[in-house]
């Protein structure tokens, strides 16, 4: 197994509304791209030590062909394209193989 591991540093003038339309689109990244064995999305909770990401993604995919895949996946780039590059000021992304 493959995790994919996201923080979003959302710009100052997101509101709450397009945090959680951000999410949603996030969650619904599930069923656009093949691949994905589990994909979960939220608000983070942990305002105290967060360093300012509102929101985070884990992935879980069966192996590194198919994360792969998604990278590149006309969906994904373009929820890249509508919500990631004019609404995040950074992102954070980690990648690891499980046992």
């Amino acid at each position: 197994m493959v995790e994919h591991l996201v923080l979003f540093k959302m710009k100052p003038e997101v509101t709450h509304a397009q945090l959680q339309e951000f999410v949603q689109a996030l969650r619904a990244l599930k069923q656009s791209v093949p691949g994905p064995v589990e994909l979960h999305a939220g608000e983070n909770l942990n305002k105290e030590r967060g360093a300012g990401y509102g929101v985070a993604l884990a992935v879980r995919f069966p192996n590194k062909e198919a994360l792969d895949v998604y990278g590149p996946h006309p969906a994904h780039r373009a929820f890249i394209d509508r919500y990631v590059t004019p609404w995040c000021a950074e992102v954070v992304v980690a990648d690891f193989e499980t046992s």
